[in-house]
């Protein structure tokens, strides 16, 4: 038994707090099983999301680089809260003081790490509406260099409580929901995260009187439509993050500002599981919201079953490709002139036929004059 997290966890009033199920060694309750599968679902779907950005190369530009980076935020979260629920309970008192710190800062990192994305979103989705131009493929590295340093500004507050930011030496600077956690630390979090929620809406607001006032010349553009459609996601994206993440904010609020020991503070981990839970409705929305994603999203999951399906018929489906027989047959000359050439000469052959039967008749005679 780890004696400094007991006596955090004495301190803060968490120890006595803990229900029976959490004490009882080897016991998963109701709720963490929720939890786990949860967060299953969290990873599934946010690798669907990644191999769908993945393999379709038109969605190879900065909008969908930074939705790929937000879905691995989420993705990691989601295996970030599976350590912690694994790591949790009477597994507590047992981990290091190091230990402790990493398992709460990993999931820190991620969900810190998705906030980030978010406002680079929002940035990026400013400044392609100011200009109104496509996506330039060659200026990708500004995409690249934005996504680096949300991950390095994540990792570096998460890793503030490890390196020193902590409350091992003053017991009445704990948290009580993070028994290790110093309060000014957790003020300071808040703080950045209320700043960043603020500096989206105003992003957002902002864009939204851009596309209001310039709707005729938005309209002009050929990738008006797909900008819009991208928008309007990332809108409802945010939307639900705020949704979810409002919880958790008032809840600390409340453990850094006052010193009653509120019942309701000992239940953070319904908190934490609504926050977290924002990481499962991302893939959701950009089904929902976007037609390219929808499209990629069910080609991805039942292109399998669909090939399956096709070599279980074997020749079965080949009426079914008759309507576009013509197609086919143009994407083949584009590739095969010869192939085009006998087809042409094979035409005239056959218009040389109809237009002189005599001809062909002879033709025939003297081949069966050769065979005879």
């Amino acid at each position: 038994m780890n004696h400094i997290i007991c006596l955090h966890y004495n301190y803060t009033g968490k120890l006595d707090h803990r229900n029976c199920s959490s004490s009882c060694p080897g016991t998963i309750n109701a709720k963490t099983t929720v939890f786990l599968i949860i967060c299953s679902l969290i990873v599934l779907e946010n690798l669907t999301v990644l191999v769908a950005i993945w393999r379709n190369h038109k969605f190879h530009n900065r909008m969908y680089f930074f939705i790929a980076n937000l879905a691995l935020c989420d993705l990691l979260a989601g295996v970030a809260y599976v350590v912690n629920l694994l790591l949790s309970g009477e597994k507590t008192m047992q981990l290091s003081t190091n230990v402790w710190f990493i398992r709460e800062g990993s999931l820190f990192v991620a969900l810190s790490a998705s906030i980030f994305s978010l406002l680079a979103i929002a940035i990026e989705r400013h400044l392609t509406m100011i200009k109104m131009r496509p996506y330039d493929a060659n200026k990708n590295y500004r995409v690249f260099l934005l996504i680096g340093t949300c991950w390095i500004i994540a990792i570096t507050l998460g890793a503030l409580p490890i390196l020193g930011w902590n409350c091992l030496g003053d017991l009445r600077d704990c948290s009580k929901v993070l028994p290790l956690y110093s309060k000014k630390y957790v003020a300071f979090c808040i703080t950045v995260f209320m700043v960043l929620l603020l500096a989206m809406s105003i992003l957002y607001a902002r864009i939204y009187i851009l596309v209001k006032s310039s709707s005729r010349k938005v309209s002009k553009h050929s990738s008006s439509e797909h900008a819009m459609s991208l928008l309007r996601t990332v809108i409802i994206v945010v939307g639900v993050f705020i949704v979810c993440w409002t919880p958790i904010f008032i809840l600390l609020l409340v453990d850094v500002a006052s010193e009653e020991r509120f019942s309701i503070i000992y239940k953070a981990e319904w908190f934490i599981g609504v926050a977290v839970l924002n990481s499962a409705m991302n893939p959701v929305i950009y089904t929902l919201a976007s037609r390219e994603m929808r499209r990629a999203f069910l080609s991805l999951i039942c292109g399998a079953c669909y090939r399956r399906r096709g070599s279980a018929n074997g020749g079965g489906n080949r009426p079914y490709l008759e309507p576009s027989r013509s197609r086919s047959k143009s994407w083949s000359s584009q590739n095969n002139p010869n192939q085009h050439q006998r087809s042409s000469s094979q035409a005239e052959l056959e218009r040389g036929q109809e237009a002189g039967p005599g001809k062909a008749s002879g033709r025939k005679g003297a081949v069966w004059e050769e065979k005879d």
